[in-house]
């Protein structure tokens, strides 16, 4: 097992910069960056031409007053753009900070301010308008850019645009890079603000260094240069800017930068990934678009799902390496009938890695896509951990999340909580030194607030958060993440949230499945006008009361949940229900659902 000291000995006095220059001397014909215009029509810039015009955007910045220490704020969607200025502002010292292309004008002036930021550059006149707004209350903020201002930008009042940027005469990277040292801060990533103000978590140049080391041990491939990755989750958090932005610059990934999350299925149709990153509603989605599909041939839909049934046992089998010849042939006789068909159809048929991480995942879902072929692990990790802790890619345990990364050690506390140590901790939180002591003890552990159990291979499992343990009315603590788990596992339920924190029982709201339901009604001959309507059907309400009795089956009494009010409105991520990686709110869900939530006790 690969210790902290071996990595810090490969990483030693390597930033950002020069690691990305390495890349670009080795891989500069390669493709860096891929994008679609207005017109739907594919561009791709090369990694010779992705450093032009880094060193270009560089040269911009400073000339507009960006220098060592300053701090750069980027509100823009998954495009080459962010690619450049984040990087750009590197090779000058300076730190790029991403924020949600969400956040209102008020959360806008809390993060400029929090981080001191100097400058600001946005995406479009949306974004620019919503800075504009607050920008009075903003004092340490300087200048305002813009990338895509459209045909006429004279009435905007921007300061800069991109294209000014990019104007400039280039910066000499090899002596630009000189600027960014080990300990300089290459990012803050701001938590979701789940359970407070969003904290800036800073991360330096030897935390991403260390931890792109780290997952490239882990992911132990023979080449890393051209892999295709799909780039649609908000840069702002910390997998996505690891994955897709971090990974690229050190190991020569190929970015196709989706703007819109929506799309993901659609450019995966088109790009196929060799390396995939996904929060659980993603694979929800894909997994709910599947079935949907198949409930359209009743014949073709059982065939596959005996198929599932019969292959489960056989890949966990191969998973582990004890699958005997015939099994395996076994296998391999249904995944040429039908797996490969379906991972084709859905663009995941050339996947080195798929990687779900950032919330739970139900166990039945992980293993139905590892089944089909889909080479799905799941990631444990924080902000704090600059993304990964725990991780196995290849010899996976349904339920677990891996264990310890190379490098970095992992603990369970005395009370259970989650402890980590290695190079990819964080520095603390900025301006909240605090806040930084509540969760880095002297001895470099960070506490991560979960709760878990680690068995006799090291494997984690994940309780649940220590602030969301639900205590009820009897004095029973209970997970609500295993019971929302296994109320997913109910092929018309795509939401869940359990209730009953100081209640005498537990109950849940549930949200049918956009994508299962509108097919189980067409088969059940049930009209309806809409979604809302439909999940207030008797038979509705009646199919999920019975498949509630079957799910709850693995927990005792006191941990049941009891009963259920179906919603037919999906939580959609970034609003008061959901994060914008679609964790629950789980105090804004109770607020916006205080009425139906009371008339479960009533």
């Amino acid at each position: 097992m690969t210790d902290k000291a071996a990595i810090d000995a490969v990483v030693e006095g390597q930033t950002v910069p020069t690691e990305f220059l390495k890349t670009v001397a080795a891989h500069g014909d390669l493709v860096a960056l891929r994008w679609k215009d207005e017109a739907d029509a594919w561009h791709e810039t090369t990694y010779t031409e992705f450093a032009d015009q880094v060193a270009r955007a560089a040269a911009g910045l400073a000339a507009q007053g960006l220098g060592k220490g300053d701090r750069l704020m980027l509100m823009i969607r998954n495009m080459p753009e962010f690619h450049v200025l984040d990087t750009a502002a590197l090779f000058i010292g300076a730190t790029p900070v991403s924020i949600y292309n969400s956040s209102a004008p008020d959360q806008i002036e809390y993060l400029v301010n929090d981080a001191g930021a100097k400058m600001a550059i946005v995406e479009d006149r949306g974004f620019y308008e919503a800075f504009s707004k607050v920008r009075q209350s903003m004092p340490t903020l300087e200048s305002l850019g813009i990338v895509r201002p459209g045909d006429d930008a004279s009435d905007l009042g921007a300061d800069f645009t991109y294209e000014q940027l990019l104007a400039a005469a280039p910066l000499d990277l090899a002596e630009a890079a000189k600027a960014a040292s080990p300990d300089d801060l290459a990012t803050l990533i701001y938590t979701s603000g789940t359970t407070g103000p969003s904290k800036g978590v800073m991360i330096d140049h030897y935390n991403v260094c260390w931890t792109v080391e780290c997952l490239k041990q882990a992911f132990d491939l023979d080449s890393y240069a051209g892999k295709r990755i799909v780039s649609y989750l908000p840069m702002a958090h910390i997998a996505e800017r690891m994955m897709s932005h971090y990974q690229t610059l050190f190991l020569g990934y190929e970015v196709t930068c989706c703007p819109d999350p929506s799309q993901f299925a659609a450019y995966a149709g088109e790009v196929h990934p060799n390396i995939m990153f996904g929060v659980p509603r993603v694979w929800e989605k894909i997994y709910g678009g599947v079935q949907a599909a198949l409930a359209a041939d009743p014949e073709k839909e059982k065939a596959v799902k005996d198929g599932v049934e019969a292959g489960a046992p056989i890949k966990e089998k191969m998973t582990w390496g004890t699958a005997t010849k015939e099994e395996i042939e076994t296998y391999e006789f249904l995944d040429a009938v039908a797996f490969s068909t379906i991972r084709g159809l859905i663009g995941l048929d050339q996947l080195d890695a798929a990687v779900t991480g950032a919330a739970p995942i139900p166990a039945e879902l992980l293993q139905w896509f590892r089944t089909i072929g889909v080479p799905l692990s799941e990631i444990y990790g924080l902000s704090e951990t600059s993304g990964p802790m725990t991780w196995a890619p290849y010899k996976v345990k349904p339920g677990y999340v891996g264990h310890a990364c190379p490098g970095i050690e992992v603990k369970l506390d005395v009370d259970g909580e989650v402890l980590c140590r290695g190079g990819n901790v964080f520095r603390g939180y900025l301006n909240q030194d605090e806040k930084t002591a509540e969760v880095l003890d002297s001895d470099g552990w960070f506490h991560s607030g979960d709760i878990g159990e680690i068995d006799d291979d090291g494997y984690l499992k994940i309780v649940d958060r220590k602030k969301e343990l639900i205590i009820t009315a009897g004095g029973k603590n209970l997970s609500p993440s295993n019971l929302e788990a296994a109320l997913k596992t109910m092929p018309l339920v795509g939401q869940a949230i359990a209730i009953g924190d100081q209640r005498p029982f537990v109950s849940a709201l549930v949200v049918l499945d956009p994508d299962v339901a509108p097919g189980w009604a067409a088969k059940k001959g049930i009209e309806y006008g809409s979604l809302v309507e439909l999940a207030q059907h008797p038979e509705v309400v009646a199919e999920i009361e019975s498949g509630l009795t079957e799910v709850m089956a693995g927990f005792n009494n006191a941990e049941r949940v009891k009963k259920v009010t179906v919603l037919g409105e999906e939580w959609m991520p970034d609003t008061e229900l959901l994060t914008p990686t679609s964790k629950l709110k789980r105090r804004g869900i109770h607020a916006h659902y205080a009425q139906e939530i009371e008339s479960l006790y009533s």
